[in-house]
């Protein structure tokens, strides 16, 4: 009587260690574009903050502890086996799925702006240890070396940043605009202190100054390098910089204002507007590098006048909103028109000075279209679209 043959039970695979490690920094990373652009879950249960607020603390303490522990059993030798490893895998892909879901469960209503720190705060955590596994993968069982230092530093850091995060929309309101103030205040500082020493790239150019003798200004233009022109302000440069150094001051005193009115006004439940000036209030700082960046030489004036407008602008909008919203109850409250005064004056003076400037740029355009139509065949129609990005209104109008 033959014997049917046993089946051959399967051998589960064996996946060394240092391969879980990279394909547990790959599973970390596909978590990020989800954070970055993900939305509150749906759920039917009241939302308790305290009870998020506990969770989320509890998830962050819960990552240190798996960062650390993962930092010494792959910093020495022998590694650990292949059982341990999925072990530890599974405990930190564990510990950073806790956190997220954590600040999915934060709803829209409780602000976007609490949100957004809430979520800079999961994508450092997740990011740093997705970064310290990739370290560990490239340099295992060795003793921990300044990569790894810095990349657990990173990781234990964020975890320690959370319970610092605001609890509320109007706190974290008041965390963003005090950042933006700062921010405004830098580059003050540093237009301030280049005016002030007259030489915008003091110390960085020693060595080609140095070397100035032994080459001729044409030598110079055909190698490259900068000259006077391009190192240094003219005396027009210089009257245009003070308006702008005047609208940049304006555009602290804005960010300012706007931060005392929140803080004496703002309603913790008045999130959407607080949301709106939080906004619009971010979009100053990044105008203000514009500008400070296009008064440094060679200096086009007509560029310096479009970033000009451009923080005008913004400045404007969000003036107008803090004033129909709820931190101004008196809309006729004196310091909004007085600062949107003072921001027309510093740019009408900025028109005035590139006015000369910009009406030579808008005789050009004919004669470079006449030159372009003539060279044209009539045989042969084309298409001509002219973006006139420099054609601002002259000052007055």
């Amino acid at each position: 009587m033959a014997s049917a043959a046993a089946p051959t039970a399967a051998v589960p695979t064996v996946v060394p260690p240092l391969e879980q490690l990279r394909r547990l920094a790959v599973e970390l990373r596909l978590l990020l574009p989800g954070l970055r652009v993900g939305e509150a879950q749906e759920t039917t249960k009241e939302f308790n903050p305290e009870t998020f607020w506990r969770k989320l603390n509890e998830a962050a303490v819960n990552v240190a502890r798996e960062a650390t522990t993962l930092t010494e059993v792959f910093s020495r030798v022998p590694l650990p086996s292949p059982q341990e490893t999925k072990r530890f895998c599974e405990q930190v892909h564990a510990a950073i799925k806790a956190i997220t879901a954590v600040y999915y469960s934060l709803p829209k209503d409780r602000g976007i702006t609490l949100r957004k720190l809430v979520r800079n705060a999961t994508l450092d955590i997740v990011g740093g240890m997705a970064q310290l596994v990739d370290v560990l993968f490239i340099t295992p069982g060795q003793s921990p070396d300044s990569s790894d230092l810095i990349s657990y530093n990173s990781v234990w850091t964020a975890c320690q940043q959370v319970p610092r995060i605001p609890k509320d929309n109007k706190a974290a309101a008041l965390s963003m605009l005090t950042k933006s103030v700062d921010l405004v205040k830098d580059a003050h500082e540093e237009m301030e202190q280049a005016m002030e020493e007259c030489d915008p790239y003091c110390g960085l150019l020693n060595d080609t100054e140095d070397n100035s003798d032994s080459h001729s200004d044409e030598e110079d233009d055909r190698l490259g390098f900068p000259n006077n022109r391009d190192l240094y302000w003219s005396e027009e440069d210089q009257e245009l910089i003070i308006p702008c150094l005047a609208l940049v001051r304006a555009s602290k005193a804005c960010l300012k204002k706007i931060r005392i009115s929140v803080a004496e006004n703002g309603k913790k439940d008045q999130v959407a507007q607080l949301d709106d000036i939080v906004d619009i209030s971010d979009e100053i700082s990044p105008s203000v590098d514009d500008l400070a960046l296009s008064i440094y030489p060679p200096m086009c004036h007509l560029t310096v006048r479009i970033n000009s407008a451009k923080l005008v602008s913004v400045l404007k909008k969000a003036l107008e909103i803090t004033k129909a919203s709820h931190v101004t109850p008196q809309p006729e409250d004196s310091w909004i028109p007085l600062l949107i005064n003072a921001v027309d004056q510093c740019m009408n003076r900025i028109k005035e000075l590139t006015q000369s400037e910009l009406e030579l740029e808008n005789e050009a355009i004919p004669h470079c279209l006449g030159i372009f139509s003539s060279s044209c065949s009539q045989s042969q129609p084309v298409d001509i679209v002219i973006y006139p990005c420099f054609l601002l209104p002259p000052p007055g109008r």
